[in-house]
């Protein structure tokens, strides 16, 4: 089997030489009790009372000695002597790292205890605090941006098109449009809205006649018949022009001139039928759908498509600026949502039920995750890294051994001596 090699942290080396430096503590302590021993029992046929300080010296010794045994074992053959049982770490790597698993399958991943974590982190009113603030907006509309743009460039241009094309229509199509119709038309004629619009129609007919008198002499001129005199004909013309100029003067003079009458009339009963007529209703449904079927709605679908694309491209380009409508929308959006209790806790729940749903679905697959991982690290390199990580808190065991082993060797002289 190959085995992966694991990655060095940044905190490594620090850790090793805080290691390597307990390591001396733990070792220095063995070799003094154990020369405290070799001289207390050099002395003690010639002072009695040094044998308290042997007993306790021997104790600490056996006690040091086995502790750093039991921590060597851990991770290496003591001494490199093949001794069973020993080498734990490199040769149960992959028993610790199914247990590893198991462990965390059954313990950590299980949806009660999940829920019980999700219930009181508060995720979304973190996740819209966080937005909110000026600083982070740019690197969230950047990223969305370019994510967008990555999409964007994928998804064929075509089907984009039909898509919206067909999105347009469907909910055009859902949308009633007389209710629509009728309620601009009386935003229109409020104020009086629609006179200034029949003043600027009456400017435009006014400018047209001015513009194109020749054309309507020459108009009459071909449609009258050969037989009829060329003064009839200037007579015809001079009254047609003159009689509309004269209209047209006396509406835009007269603020209750009768066409001004007829207008509002029209207007309103136009309106009153947008709402209560159903062949007036039905026309403009249909006038709606001969709008939909044609053409322009779908080369607007794909006029909105390419805008759409080149706007992405252009915010997640690494020269553009930063995205700054989209920044104040995600800013303004995620203050609204700080203040409302309900939207957040419906987040909330979103993402309980996603992140619920996807460890129950998945936990016994990241527990093999971790089991395939731990089998494939290099054993030797797992074991360094394991040391470098705990095996300083494990040094205090050899020197907890080293004192405790010292206290009970001194108890048991103790006893044996008043006993004896």
């Amino acid at each position: 089997m190959t085995y992966i090699p694991l990655p060095p942290t940044p905190d490594d080396s620090e850790k090793a030489q805080r290691l390597a430096a307990m390591k001396r503590r733990a070792t220095g302590l063995l070799v003094f009790v154990t020369v405290v021993f070799v001289v207390a029992r050099l002395y003690e046929s010639r002072h009695p009372s040094v044998g308290w300080v042997r007993a306790m010296a021997e104790a600490a010794m056996v006690g040091g000695l086995a502790d750093w045994f039991a921590v060597t074992a851990l991770f290496r053959y003591p001494m490199g002597i093949p001794i069973p049982h020993t080498a734990i770490i490199p040769n149960r790597k992959e028993r610790i790292g199914r247990s590893l698993g198991n462990f965390l399958q059954s313990y950590f991943l299980r949806r009660d205890v999940l829920e019980r974590r999700l219930a009181g982190l508060g995720l979304s009113r973190r996740i819209m605090a966080w937005a909110a603030l000026p600083e982070n907006a740019p690197r969230i509309a950047h990223q969305l941006a370019q994510g967008l743009a990555r999409a964007a460039e994928v998804v064929p241009a075509d089907e984009m098109k039909t898509g919206l094309h067909n999105t347009l229509v469907a909910q055009g199509r859902k949308v009633h449009v007389a209710p629509l119709l009728g309620q601009a038309l009386l935003l229109v004629a409020a104020d009086n809205r629609h006179q200034r619009l029949l003043d600027r129609v009456l400017e435009l007919v006014q400018r047209l006649l001015t513009e194109n008198r020749e054309l309507i002499r020459q108009r009459i001129a071909t449609e009258s018949p050969w037989w009829v005199p060329t003064a009839i004909d200037d007579k015809l013309y001079a009254k047609l022009v003159n009689g509309t100029e004269r209209i047209i003067w006396e509406v835009a003079t007269q603020p209750d001139h009768q066409l001004r009458r007829q207008f509002d009339r029209i207007l309103g009963e136009y309106v009153e039928g947008l709402r209560d007529d159903p062949e007036v209703i039905g026309k403009a449904e249909r006038m709606k759908e001969r709008l939909l079927e044609q053409p322009v709605v779908e080369e607007l679908a794909g006029a909105l498509w390419e805008s759409t694309q080149r706007a992405l491209i252009r915010y997640a380009s690494p020269d553009a600026g930063a995205p700054q409508p989209l920044e104040r929308g995600i800013i303004t959006a995620a203050e609204a949502a700080l203040k409302n209790d309900a939207l957040l806790a419906e987040i909330d729940e979103a993402i309980n039920k996603v992140v619920l749903g996807a460890v129950e679905q998945y936990r016994h697959e990241i527990a093999a995750v971790i089991e395939r991982t731990v089998a494939e690290w290099d054993p030797k390199d797992a074991s360094q890294r394991i040391e470098i990580a705990v095996g300083r808190d494990l040094q205090f065991i050899r020197i907890n051994g080293t004192i405790v082993g010292g206290l009970v060797g001194l108890l048991l002289y103790a006893f044996s001596h008043f006993i004896g």
